[in-house]
């Protein structure tokens, strides 16, 4: 019945009536009304259909209803974030109990140009099971869990058999129980993280408030046991035995999970061989151990201030997986010819042993190709790390040719003490060497993407979708209000289109500002068994194959390639179980790298906060970046940025005029707009809540 009432609904694309269903349905008896009335609430419950005010049927995706996940600000509004479309603004008056990271169903009440605002209607799943926050007792000495998540409105008691031997001042993991009245819960401690005093406790509660693992099981240790420290002869046998060739790596100086080598020939003078050389780390992770099943839950090594929390054990990461110097390793090369026009002519893929020659960092290579001073050990590899810029800028060349777009963002680097306590805050560098790495790790991507592609196999792609025109207009328009004039067509956008707007902007004071806005306005990149190319890259195939250490889904490449090219099973059973299989790791790897990104910016922030509480009452110039009827966000520099509230402007009365993107003073007619400099003083900054306060000490003159 559930397929009949479907399609009937689909037909005329309206509301029906219960008794105008039954009749077009063709149902004559009392027990079929029953079995009606059953499968329409189903239907209901499901979110397949909607049921009105009026007490009609109509599709769910046809209704002015919309699901996503409930993104709460502590002072009580929130804003649901959908999927594919605008986010929905919702008062705290409409709010429905929704608590942050709901999955709620949203009724959209108005909208004001491209802005939605709704009321909440339905909670669908509350998704808080654990969560973190500080023990203590109360003034009843009941012991209750004061939420680091300030957003998230409840209270939890505990009882005194579930405290786990907690102490005031603990920092906890608490699983959430039985809902008592109103917004109470009881809870019980599971993991005790360590005094908030403790160093390294702060990052440690938010990896456990993300549900981010930090901790391997005794099944995963114990086949660590199994896992070599050096590669044999024996596992050497079939490969391709790449050990006298001249491979290096290109890294940070602090990295210790090395999955990338490169090496270089010029072939002649219109051909050049590129090599890129790949951790074997699917030889090692076999699929459906339990190495395996914890590196696909986790998906992605995490990145933070002071550590990294693997996707799989150190002994491989650091160890038989990392491409350490003068040591033997298991690796996946693809190495490329390619003409000086930056097009890959032919290329094989293979699996092979390698053996790199030198660990180089990129401080060092950037002073040999920006600044001619070649550190001690570099002076063999001269010659080769110019032979490989020399590629580089053709390949770069070629992709900024067909659309490649580089937004130019920079990234903070927090600089951390031997506690983890933050005592800098840089822009992290991009220079020559990082360039040249990303140039040479994006075409071996595509290459490896194309040729399975061509294959008509199961295989997972890293895809970018094209922008929304709306989305891209109302960006545009923000951009007049500025009072510039960007002479670019925006219909039927292609890469070629971001990036004219990108070089119309260049050289304008709020580019920084102006380059993170457009590319908030895109899609964002995910995991998916569909190829549809990857838009940012201008690239009509692509993957990520270069990181397997790191990410799953390039394990899942490596496993693939085996697969297919070296064990040759393309058999039905196979194409099926990959078929299946990889809509799974698609969509949990996609769902994992948004966890990471979270997990890196909270701790930012923080580290960004506990930093500028040693350099209260200093001064700064910065630029605002944001501006809202509260007051003003204003960035430093180094990226740090800061709020000045409103109420702290005291030289004039300030609204808000939202076409301008400015604070109007009473008196001030120009007030504060975007982009505008400005000088600061720290006035205040709060660690726990991850924020830091400005007052402006005076505006600087418009260049």
């Amino acid at each position: 019945m559930e397929e009949q009432i479907i399609n009937l609904l689909k037909q005329e694309n309206r509301a029906y009536g219960v008794n105008e269903i039954f009749e077009r349905l063709g149902l004559k008896s009392v027990q079929d009304l029953t079995n009606l009335m059953k499968e329409l609430n189903n239907l209901e419950d499901n979110l397949k259909i909607y049921h009105t005010k009026t007490d009609k049927y109509m599709l769910f995706n046809n209704s002015h209803l919309k699901i996503g996940k409930m993104l709460a600000n502590k002072k009580g509004f929130g804003f649901v974030d959908i999927e594919g479309d605008e986010d929905v603004y919702v008062s705290s008056s409409n709010m429905n109990g929704a608590i942050h990271g709901d999955d709620v169903v949203v009724e959209i009440i108005s909208k004001k140009g491209y802005d939605l605002e709704g009321r909440v209607v339905k909670i669908m799943a509350r998704k808080f099971k654990q969560m973190v926050g500080e023990f203590y007792y109360d003034q009843n000495k009941i012991a209750r869990i004061k939420l680091d998540d300030e957003k998230i409105k409840i209270n939890i008691e505990i009882d005194k058999e579930f405290t786990l031997g907690a102490v005031e001042g603990h920092k906890v993991l608490v699983k959430i129980g039985k809902k008592l009245k109103g917004n109470n819960y009881k809870g019980q401690v599971i993991k005790i993280l360590g005094h908030k005093n403790d160093p390294g406790v702060d990052i440690l509660s938010i990896v456990n408030k993300l549900g981010i693992n930090d901790v391997f099981s005794d099944e995963v240790k114990k086949e660590l046991d199994d896992i070599p420290t050096f590669v044999s002869e024996e596992e050497m046998v079939g490969r391709k035995d790449l050990r006298e060739e001249v491979i290096f790596t290109i890294d940070g100086a602090d990295t210790k999970d090395i999955d990338d080598a490169i090496s270089i020939k010029k072939l002649s003078d219109d051909l050049y061989e590129l090599g890129v050389h790949i951790a074997d780390v699917s030889y090692y992770v076999k699929e459906g151990t339990a190495l395996d099943e914890e590196a696909m839950d986790r998906g992605t090594s995490v990145y933070l201030a002071d550590r990294v929390i693997p996707m799989i054990p150190h002994k491989l990461s650091n160890g038989i997986c990392s491409l350490n110097p003068e040591e033997d390793r298991l690796a996946m090369s693809c190495v490329m010819q390619i003409d000086n026009k930056g097009n890959v002519k032919d290329y094989d893929i293979f699996e092979s042993v390698i053996r790199s020659k030198k660990k180089m960092t990129y401080t060092a290579v950037n002073n040999i190709l920006e600044k001619n001073i070649v550190e001690e050990g570099y002076e063999p590899y001269v010659d080769h790390l110019h032979l490989m810029e020399e590629l580089a800028k053709i390949l770069r060349k070629n992709k900024e040719n067909r659309g490649y777009i580089d937004f130019d963002i920079d990234e903070p680097k927090i600089i951390v003490d031997e506690n983890g306590e933050a005592i800098d805050v840089k822009v992290r560098e991009r220079g020559t060497g990082e360039k040249l790495i990303e140039d040479f790790m994006i075409a071996a991507n595509e290459t490896v993407a194309t040729h399975i592609y061509f294959m008509e196999l199961p295989f997972i792609y890293r895809v970018h979708g094209t922008p929304n025109e709306e989305k891209i207009n109302t960006f545009m328009n923000f951009v007049k209000v500025l009072g510039y004039n960007v002479n670019v067509k925006i219909k039927d956008i292609t890469p070629k289109t971001m990036q004219a707007i990108l070089e119309e902007l260049k050289g304008k004071k709020e580019f920084h500002i102006l380059s993170s806005l457009l590319l908030r306005s895109m899609q964002k990149a995910i995991y998916d068994k569909q190829n549809i190319g990857h838009f940012g890259l201008a690239s009509k195939c692509y993957t990520h194959f270069t990181s397997p250490i790191r990410r799953y889904p390039d394990t899942t490449v490596h496993r693939l390639l085996r697969t297919y090219l070296f064990q040759n099973k393309m058999d039905r059973d196979t194409i099926n179980y990959w078929d299946n299989k990889l809509i799974y790791v698609a969509e949990h790897s996609s769902d994992k790298e948004r966890t990471s990104i979270e997990c890196e910016r909270e701790v930012n922030d923080m580290k960004m906060a506990e930093y500028m509480m040693k350099h209260i009452g200093e001064e700064y110039d910065g630029i605002i970046s944001s501006v809202m009827g509260f007051g003003l966000f204003v960035e430093l520099p180094n990226l740090i940025e800061g709020l000045v509230r409103v109420q702290d402007l005291k030289d004039d009365h300030y609204t808000l005029d939202e076409a301008r993107y400015a604070l109007i003073g009473n008196k001030n007619k120009r007030g504060y707009r975007l982009g505008d400099k400005v000088r600061v003083r720290v006035i205040n900054a709060n660690k726990e809540a991850k924020t830091i306060d400005f007052e402006i000490v005076e505006k600087k003159n418009e260049e």
